[in-house]
């Protein structure tokens, strides 16, 4: 048998965690779509003035910077549509997010060569994305 009291707090607490819950929420919208429109950027600056980027010959991912640039046009339009999703609070945006992310790594990752610190803002920020997602609680 529980006390009244001992009810109200529990109902208090279980406010709070839904309060840090839903913030969390935000902010792992907040840096997907960031990191959406950074890749989104990224790739026009790629197909656009594909000059602009310098890369050693001994890459062994060769592939046309155009062609790099379209693939981030494209996972970061994905991202921003999940970031969108993610802030009406759809429950399939979370897993979806986290999926984005892991590839926007792995982008960028073959991506370093052609413009390193741009691609470790990139990855250091899919990394905060995967963390604050995954460590959503929605009890």
């Amino acid at each position: 048998m529980t006390t009244p009291q001992y009810e109200e707090r529990r109902y208090e607490d279980h406010r709070v965690q839904q309060g840090f819950a839903g913030g969390t929420t935000i902010a792992a919208a907040i840096l997907l779509l960031t990191g959406g429109i950074i890749g989104l950027l990224q790739g026009i600056s790629a197909v656009a003035k594909d000059d602009l980027f310098v890369v050693g010959p001994q890459y062994v991912y060769k592939m046309d910077i155009t062609s790099w640039g379209w693939i981030h046009i494209v996972v970061s339009i994905v991202a921003i549509g999940i970031a969108i999703g993610m802030f009406t609070g759809a429950a399939w945006a979370r897993v979806a997010a986290i999926i984005v992310a892991a590839l926007s790594i792995i982008l960028n990752f073959l991506w370093l060569p052609y413009y390193p610190w741009w691609s470790v803002l990139v990855i250091a920020i899919d990394l905060v994305i995967i963390w604050a997602v995954a460590t959503w609680k929605t009890a």
